[in-house]
Order: C-alpha cells, then sequence, then structure tokens
C-alpha cells in the first residue's frame, strides 16, 4: 500500500525525539506491507468511523485511515494525547 501523510502528522513527527521517530519509521514500513502486522496491534478507534490505530512503542501511537489502495497517516505521539484527538 501506498503510504501519504496529513500535515498534521507531518508536524507531529518533527515534534518527536530521535529513537522515535525511528521506531516510526519502522512501523510505518511494516504498515505499508501488513496494516495488521502482529506488533504494530492496530485496531480501529472507537467513536472515529474509518480511523485506525497503532502501536509504535507503549508509550507512543499513530493513528491512520484507509482509502482505496492509500494508508494516509493522521497523527503520531504520546499515545492518551494522540487517541484525544485521532
Amino acid at each position: 500500500m501506498k503510504i501519504k501523510a496529513y500535515k498534521r502528522f507531518q508536524s507531529a513527527y518533527k515534534n518527536l525525539p530521535k529513537p522515535v521517530k525511528k521506531k516510526v519509521d519502522k512501523q510505518i514500513a511494516l504498515l505499508s506491507k501488513d496494516f495488521q502486522y502482529p506488533s504494530l496491534h492496530t485496531k480501529k478507534i472507537k467513536g472515529a468511523e474509518g480511523v485506525w490505530e497503532a502501536r509504535i512503542d507503549i508509550h507512543y501511537r499513530l493513528t491512520f485511515e484507509i482509502l482505496d489502495d492509500t494508508i494516509f497517516l493522521r497523527v503520531v505521539g504520546n499515545h492518551d494525547e494522540v487517541l484525544k484527538k485521532p
């Protein structure tokens, strides 16, 4: 699948610590191959139709949506903050 990122995602990504960015890059690579890869712990977000959550690590998450054959990255950051406005 193709991957595209909204400006909100790009902005949040820029503010992440360098070690977290490396983890995000790894998880995005997995996401593009198989969005339900086990280490991603992918699940739909309740109350946000069409929006999914994927795990970066125990503290960080990213959200995305799938339109046709493209994954659109919505936001990335701290677990609690990301899920407030997925």
